[in-house]
């Protein structure tokens, strides 16, 4: 999630499961601790290689967003906070507010579909539950509003409104989530098909477009349902998945792309239009199309040598508008 939503929901469960007094300081320096304790975990970010461009794949949302991290990862903010605010609060307070600020990261991580590894050390599954987007305006912009407001009219209630009003909307995405997978499902079954696994995520920024991909019979199939007012499912395309690592066993090229096919959960195809290129289907601006976000680029030729980690970011005027109309349905 983005770096404002985590700390906004850091302080907004921190404002709400704390006891307040009636400083407005001391309420201040709640809001700023849980701030940016929720914000925390995301350091891990820092944790990359030049030479290796997938070990920052492999750190980030790992052992700094798991659950057996939370009580050091308050501690590490805590340890900081105390000395800011010059011993003005007691320890073990400030070390309650960073833990509960702390603690919000990486469960609002595991609400989108990047995945985050909740149970590391114990698995490295990456944990998605697929409920809201990475960036969500109508999340953010209520959250921040009544947090905001909370600390300027010194009202914990209000905090509590916002907590109230996050749960709500956490709700109401795994309901338009299992919608949209049901929706899916019967286009499958109405192609004959009996996928193998699928997958449903929320398009960029809201909660009325859907991604899915589903796999049958060796191929990935993309399609996208719009769901407000009238149900509309709009078919995408397909595309064969990858099924044989092109480099020897054991090589440098072999194991990166065994990495990305982890951090994929193995939705990996060839890019149709780059060789020696594999992407990851679940991510594209325009839900059922292949226009991948990100994927990997290497040399056959050069087996010990690490791929490179490549991002697609080009949103043209054409692209936003053909996007928007699938949201709002208009030609």
């Amino acid at each position: 999630m983005d770096p404002i939503s985590q700390g906004l929901l850091g302080a907004s469960a921190s404002l709400s499961l704390i006891k307040v007094n009636k400083s407005k300081k001391y309420f201040l320096y709640i809001f700023i601790i849980g701030f940016l304790s929720g914000m925390a975990a995301d350091l891990d970010v820092l944790i990359r290689s030049g030479k290796d461009s997938l070990l920052f794949l492999e750190y980030h949302r790992q052992f700094t967003h798991s659950l057996l991290f939370i009580p050091f990862g308050g501690l590490f903010c805590s340890s900081i906070f105390y000395f800011v605010f010059n011993k003005k609060i007691k320890f073990k307070k400030i070390f309650l507010i960073s833990s509960i600020g702390y603690a919000t990261h990486g469960l609002l991580d595991g609400c989108t579909s990047y995945g985050t590894q909740l149970l590391w050390p114990f698995s490295n599954s990456r944990i998605a539950w697929n409920n809201i987007s990475i960036i969500d305006p109508l999340f953010t912009v209520p959250l921040l509003v009544l947090v905001v407001t909370s600390v300027c009219k010194q009202k914990p209630f209000i905090a509590k409104i916002s907590f109230l009003y996050v749960l709500l909307y956490f709700s109401f995405g795994v309901f338009q989530r299992e919608r949209a997978e049901k929706i899916i499902l019967d286009l499958a079954h109405s192609r004959q098909h009996i996928p193998r696994r699928i997958i449903v995520k929320p398009s960029f920024a809201n909660l009325i477009l859907w991604k899915s991909v589903y796999e049958y019979k060796g191929k990935f199939y993309l399609d996208a349902v719009r769901l407000i007012g009238n149900k509309d499912v709009i078919p995408g395309t397909e595309i064969k998945k990858l099924d044989i690592i092109p480099a020897e066993n054991g090589s440098v090229l072999y194991q990166d792309i065994k990495r990305f096919q982890w951090f994929s959960d193995d939705y990996l195809a060839n890019h149709p239009n780059e060789k020696n290129t594999i992407i990851d289907i679940r991510y594209s601006f325009i839900p059922n199309e292949i226009t991948p976000l990100w994927g990997i680029k290497f040399d056959t030729n050069i087996p010990n040598r690490h791929v490179q980690f490549t991002t697609y970011h080009k949103v043209t005027p054409e692209i936003l508008k053909e996007f928007l109309s699938m949201v709002f349905s208009y030609n």
